[in-house]
């Protein structure tokens, strides 16, 4: 099971980051292009999608590292990575996936209760 968390948090991870890249640039777009917000709508809070952009993904890619050896701190990593990509970017066709690799990924290192047999 830390094996499956492992992987699966590397895929969320980087999963992730593609969403945090897109998701802080174009926060980035909307500070150097203000009418830009007229057309698209704008962000509500753009301090809280561009810190989740760096740190959602940094947490699943280091609760993944942390699978094998230490499955309790990963598992609270991973599932808080999940849980703020949730509530920052929202449920859809993008954030899906990270979401969901996230979420099994940090629930399998909880459950893990006895390292993988190498």
């Amino acid at each position: 099971m830390r094996n499956a968390a492992l992987t699966l948090g590397l895929i969320g991870g980087l999963w992730g980051m593609l969403v945090g890249f897109f998701s802080f640039g174009y926060t980035d777009l909307l500070i150097r292009y203000p009418e830009l917000a007229e057309y698209t709508g704008g962000v509500a809070n753009m301090g809280l999608i561009r810190a989740m952009s760096l740190l959602a993904p940094v947490l699943a890619i280091a609760g993944a590292a942390m699978a094998r050896s230490a499955n309790l701190a990963a598992g609270v990593l991973l599932l808080i990575s999940a849980t703020g990509m949730y509530f920052t970017f929202g449920f859809g066709v993008f954030t899906m996936f990270p979401i969901a690799m996230c979420g099994l990924a940090g629930v399998l290192a909880l459950a893990a209760r006895q390292p993988d047999p190498h």
